[in-house]
């Protein structure tokens, strides 16, 4: 049995891509960042707070730290958008679509620009959202697929196939 998956790479696929190195193979180090980014914003939100607890005039400095602590917090928010923006302008030519065979002993991706055969074995990480499946192979590096472009079995079918050939759970990522 053959599964056949064509997908594109784009901002949403990218966006769930990175959510799910995130959420499992980038976890510990995703929330160190996080904590310290926060604790950012807090020292930043606290300076700001004491200069006009003492009924200092607002400064060049004030207005740098509130736009520090702004910038901060949105990319703390969409930090999944904005890893996904940066994938995208790293793309190289050719790669923005992909068909990809799974097959017993390996899966082919077929691109613009080149074939590239893959072993189960690999996969570090397998995870499913609501619209994709994501293979990933380190802290940097996965692939989607598009459920929507499924052909050759139905989601259980390789949900079920893909634990047995890599021999890793299925991680549900909202």
């Amino acid at each position: 049995m053959a599964f056949q998956f064509e997908t594109t790479y784009d901002q949403k696929g990218l966006t769930v891509m990175a959510r799910a190195l995130r959420k499992t193979i980038r976890k510990k180090r995703s929330r160190r960042s996080h904590i310290f980014g926060w604790c950012i914003v807090a020292l930043d939100v606290l300076l700001i707070a004491v200069g006009r607890m003492l009924g200092e005039p607002w400064t060049l400095r004030d207005t740098l730290n509130l736009g520090v602590g702004a910038i901060l917090t949105a990319i703390l928010f969409t930090e999944d958008q904005v890893n996904a923006f940066f994938a995208t302008k790293k793309l190289l030519p050719g790669t923005s679509s992909a068909r990809c065979v799974f097959a017993e002993e390996g899966y082919t991706s077929t691109t613009e620009a080149a074939v590239s055969e893959f072993r189960y074995e690999t996969v570090q990480q397998v995870c499913e959202t609501e619209d994709y499946f994501v293979l990933l192979f380190s802290r940097q590096h996965g692939q989607i697929y598009d459920k929507a472009s499924l052909s050759g079995g139905t989601v259980e079918d390789f949900r079920t196939f893909i634990t047995e050939k890599t021999g890793k759970p299925v991680a549900y990522i909202k």
